[in-house]
C-alpha cells in the first residue's frame, strides 16, 4: 500500500461551547491509501475528554502529535495490502498508536474495500438504510437568548427533528435550567436530549435529572466527569432518566465496568479507533442490554459519513459536526427528513472537493 497524509482546517459557522471549553476551528488530517489503482479515504480529528486540553493551542498540539504518529507508523504499514486487516490492526495495537490515527487507517481500508467490490459499506454489511433514526443537532452552552437564536439558525439550515442541548455551565445549574427553557420555547414540539460533558457534581446531577425529567427530556449524557464513574451507581439509582456515557467509554473494553450503572453509550469513531472497533462496541453494548448512540467531535463529512454506514444499528444519532462547518471539503451522506443517510456510491461514498494544506 502507498499512503499520503495532508491536513485541512475547518471552521465552524458557530463556535461550540461545552462544559470543558469552546472550539471554533480544528485542523484535521486526511489519509489516503492507494492500492491497485483504488484510493481509500480516512480522517483523523483531534479530540480531548478533559477541560484543560480543549483550547485552540491544545487542539493544534494534538494535530501535530497525530501527524507524527502517522509518519511513524506508515513505513511499517506499507508492506501490507488492504486485505490484511487483522495483521494491520495487531500492528497498530502493538505500536500503541492513538485511536484517531487508527480510525483514519481503518476508515480508509473500508473505503478501499467498498470501492474494490463496487458496493457501499451499508450494503456490504447487509444493513437497512431506511431504519436510520434522525440525527440531533447541537446547541452549545450560551445565554438563554443566544440558545433560542441558535435553535432558529439550525431550523433555517436543515430539517431539525432532535436537539441536543449542552449543559454544565460554569454559572451553575440555574443557568442550565434557564437556557434549556428557552430552547424549549424555540422548539416546543421537538425531542430534546441533554449532554453535560461531565460538568455536574453528583448532587447537581441528581437534582438536574429530576428537573429534566419534568421537562420531558429523553435522557442525560455524561452527567459526571471522567474519573467519577464510581458515582454513576448512586446516580443511576436516584435518576428518573436514562444515563448515557461518552467520555467515560472509549471502546468495547470499557463496557463491562459500566454496564450495571448506565443505560447507554455514545460511540465515536475517533474514540473507538475505526469502524471495526465501533462495530465490536455496538455488539458488546447490545449484549449487555445497553442502547447505542453515535456522536462526533469536530469531524468533517468524511468521518461522519463513515459512521452513517453503521447508523442502522444505532438507537440515537448525533452526527452533526459537519453541518456546522463553513468549509467542509467533502461531500457524502446527506440530510433527508432529518436523517443523515449514506449514498449508493461504493465504499464510504465520499468525494473530495476541497483544497488541503
Amino acid at each position: 500500500m502507498r499512503f499520503a497524509i495532508e491536513t485541512f482546517t475547518v471552521h465552524k459557522r458557530f463556535s461550540l461551547t461545552i462544559s470543558r471549553g469552546t472550539t471554533s476551528q480544528t485542523t484535521n488530517i486526511c489519509l489516503r491509501i492507494l492500492q491497485d489503482g483504488i484510493e481509500g479515504y480516512g480522517e483523523a480529528s483531534p479530540f480531548s475528554v478533559v477541560a484543560e486540553e480543549l483550547g485552540k493551542s491544545h487542539t493544534e498540539s494534538h494535530t501535530n502529535d497525530l501527524l507524527r504518529q502517522f509518519q511513524q507508523i506508515i513505513p511499517t504499514l506499507e508492506r501490507f495490502n488492504p486485505w490484511e486487516r487483522q495483521l494491520i490492526e495487531e500492528t497498530l495495537k502493538q505500536a500503541e498508536i492513538s485511536s484517531a490515527v487508527q480510525a483514519a487507517i481503518d476508515m480508509a481500508l473500508y473505503d478501499w474495500l467498498g470501492k474494490k467490490v463496487g458496493q457501499p459499506l451499508w450494503r456490504l454489511w447487509g444493513l437497512n438504510r431506511s431504519s436510520i433514526v434522525p440525527t440531533s443537532v447541537t446547541v452549545g452552552i450560551s445565554s438563554p437568548e443566544a440558545a433560542h437564536a441558535r435553535v432558529r439558525q439550525w431550523q433555517e439550515l436543515t430539517e431539525v427533528k432532535v436537539i441536543k442541548v449542552k449543559l454544565g455551565s460554569g454559572e451553575g445549574i440555574e443557568a442550565d435550567q434557564a437556557m434549556l427553557l428557552r430552547v424549549k420555547e424555540a422548539a416546543p414540539h421537538l425531542q430534546l436530549t441533554v449532554d453535560a460533558n461531565g460538568g455536574w457534581s453528583l448532587d447537581d446531577a441528581v437534582k438536574m435529572c429530576h428537573w429534566l425529567a419534568r421537562q420531558g427530556i429523553k435522557y442525560v449524557e455524561q452527567p459526571l466527569a471522567v474519573g467519577e464513574e464510581k458515582s454513576l451507581s448512586v446516580l443511576s439509582e436516584k435518576s428518573p432518566l436514562p444515563i448515557f456515557v461518552d467520555e467515560s467509554c472509549f471502546n468495547s473494553r470499557d463496557i463491562p465496568q459500566l454496564a450495571n450503572w448506565v443505560n447507554g453509550i455514545n460511540i465515536k469513531i475517533m474514540k473507538t479507533g475505526g469502524l471495526t472497533e465501533a462495530m465490536r462496541t455496538i455488539h458488546t453494548a447490545k449484549a449487555y442490554g445497553l442502547q447505542v448512540m453515535f456522536g462526533c467531535y469536530s469531524d468533517s463529512t468524511l468521518a461522519n459519513t463513515a459512521m452513517a454506514h453503521l447508523s442502522p444499528l444505532a438507537d440515537y444519532i448525533d452526527l452533526d459536526s459537519h453541518l456546522n462547518l463553513r468549509d467542509d471539503p467533502f461531500t457524502g451522506a446527506t440530510m433527508q427528513a432529518g436523517r443523515l443517510l449514506p449514498n449508493d456510491l461504493p465504499g464510504l461514498g465520499v468525494e473530495d472537493h476541497g483544497s488541503h494544506g
